[in-house]
């Protein structure tokens, strides 16, 4: 048995005795315990990951050629450096040389192009980060090359903004770098390890994957390998803690060092905990009222003003939304550039009523407000809904699974909705505004389900042309007055996705833990130590 497995079986036995032991005061100094909901943790091949929990798993398990930090800036980390060309249509990384993988293989520049192949071959989930901005699987001869071991060239398929492409590249999913001998050696048939990556790893990473039992733990053991600073943590639990009131009891008992899926009653309770700290940062996307444009009603500019005069903004964010989200009415993300301040909507009851009778409903109409079946949606969709209904519309509150709302939006078969989403995990407009705003096929036959505004049906060519040529601008200056002018645009519209609260990541923990990085986008626990 070699020294990994060695350690993985050390390891396991020592976290089931540890789960079935009696309540400790605190956590071990050398290992953090981390308490999440795993249900949308399904697999960890990283070209098939959907959600910000795998992300968070795999980003201690993985590198990527750059890294975002928690302020969102730009950091090497396989590559120590890279130059973009003068016309932006390509980009050179140097690959640090001491970099291996768990494996003690090398991490070479083949080993980038063979991931970032696979990732477009494999056309699973996060492939279409970069194939909406041109790449695709029969040219990625063309635009993944090594030139030498420690060279990589990306050539970009269309024109972008090299800086988009580098925050892509920094997010675990589209910008895993695998092991593409270890992977390789797994595969199965045409399957590129599919079958082996979806409960295994090969990742250069500062932890090991030791043990995953789906929706009960994940075990990450540290990578002794590892060509940066040794991590403090020598093991890394997270378990699936779903109940909200169970992840606030045991981490005021000290069995667990920081929770990730708790609700608003039981953040605000331990807020006043001395020993435990709670933060919040902002996340990716937002929370909105979307409207479907298929329904001639919301077709009419009129009708979208009202509806945007009937949400209570300051009541929602005082009362719904602490915890989850911070009131936020523009369609870009908090540190892009070009954001501009709020436009300032407020509930006005009287000017809804008489913009609704301008446009040929004087005594309202009824229509179907969906929303999920949890907090804080639930509670949005019933303090909207009563907004709504002094405006004088008749709301039917349906609710259910993400299944049967999202779904029915992803079928272009709803009326009003509550959502969130809206790009942003790469801090750059163009994140938001393709997945908010953009539209190049308002078919039904395009199924171009990752773009928020098709599913609502919403199809503006100027707004379109907007977006392109501002991802485009080379000036500085003159891209940050682009996006301001997409904002003012969107505003004139009244675009029929009508963000009324910005995501907010937050997280409880123990006052001890230092090095704590709240987003589970960017986290990653090789800076934790324990101040005791």
């Amino acid at each position: 048995m070699n020294r990994f497995f060695a350690s993985a079986a050390l390891a396991a036995l020592t976290f089931t005795t540890c789960l079935t032991a009696p309540a400790s005061a605190r956590t071990p100094e050398d290992q953090f315990v981390v308490a999440t909901t795993m249900n949308n943790i399904l697999t960890l091949d990283p070209a098939a990951i959907t959600g910000r929990e795998t992300v968070q798993v795999l980003n201690n398990i993985y590198d990527t050629l750059v890294i975002l930090d928690e302020d969102k800036r730009i950091l090497p980390r396989l590559a120590e450096s890279w130059e973009i060309a003068e016309d932006r249509m390509s980009v050179v990384f140097h690959l640090r040389k001491d970099a291996v993988f768990a494996s003690g293989n090398p991490v070479t520049a083949r080993d980038v192009v063979w991931s970032l192949t696979r990732l477009m071959k494999i056309n699973l989930a996060q492939s279409s980060f970069f194939k909406s901005r041109g790449f695709s699987a029969e040219g990625s001869e063309r635009q993944f090359q090594a030139l030498d071991d420690h060279t990589f060239l990306l050539t970009l398929p269309e024109p972008n903004d090299p800086l988009m492409l580098l925050m892509l590249l920094a997010q675990n999913g589209p910008g895993t770098i695998l092991d593409s001998k270890v992977v390789q050696s797994h595969a199965r048939g045409e399957d590129l390890g599919a079958g082996w990556l979806t409960l295994n790893a090969a990742g250069s990473g500062p932890f090991l994957l030791g043990e995953w039992a789906s929706n009960e733990h994940i075990l990450l053991l540290r990578n002794d390998g590892y060509w940066g600073p040794a991590p403090a943590m020598w093991r890394i639990i997270v378990r699936h803690l779903p109940e909200s009131q169970t992840q606030r009891l045991m981490l005021r008992r000290g069995d667990i060092d920081v929770a990730y899926s708790l609700q608003a009653p039981d953040l605000k309770a331990l807020a006043a905990d001395d020993e435990i700290t709670v933060a919040s940062t902002p996340g990716s996307g937002f929370y909105y009222l979307a409207m479907s444009m298929k329904d001639e009603r919301f077709q009419n500019l009129k009708v979208r003003e009202a509806l945007r005069l009937l949400i209570d903004y300051e009541g929602l964010d005082r009362a719904v939304m602490p915890y989850y989200g911070k009131l936020h009415q523009r369609p870009i993300s908090t540190g892009a550039m070009g954001l501009l301040p709020d436009p300032g909507y407020r509930l006005n009851v009287a000017r809804a009523k008489a913009l609704l009778a301008e446009a040929g409903y004087p005594n309202g109409f009824r229509v179907t407000l969906r929303a999920l079946s949890e907090d804080p949606f639930m509670k949005a969709a019933t303090a909207i809904q009563n907004t709504l209904t002094q405006g004088g519309l008749q709301v039917e509150l349906i609710t259910g699974s993400g299944d049967q709302i999202y779904g029915a939006m992803r079928d272009r078969n709803f009326e009003l909705l509550i959502g969130r989403g809206g790009g942003g995990q790469q801090p750059h407009p163009d994140s938001n505004l393709r997945s908010m705003a953009y539209n190049p096929d308002n078919s039904d036959a395009a199924r171009l389900t990752n773009y928020q505004s098709w599913r609502v049906s919403f199809y503006d060519a100027k707004l379109n042309r907007m977006i392109e040529e501002a991802l485009l601008e080379r000036d500085p200056a003159t891209q940050i007055r682009d996006y301001e002018a997409i904002q003012i645009h969107m505003d004139e519209v009244a675009a029929p996705i009508m963000p009324f609260s910005e995501v907010v990541d937050t997280a409880a923990y123990r006052a001890d833990v230092e090095g704590m990085i709240v987003s589970p986008w960017v986290s990653r626990f090789e800076g934790v130590t324990k101040n005791r």
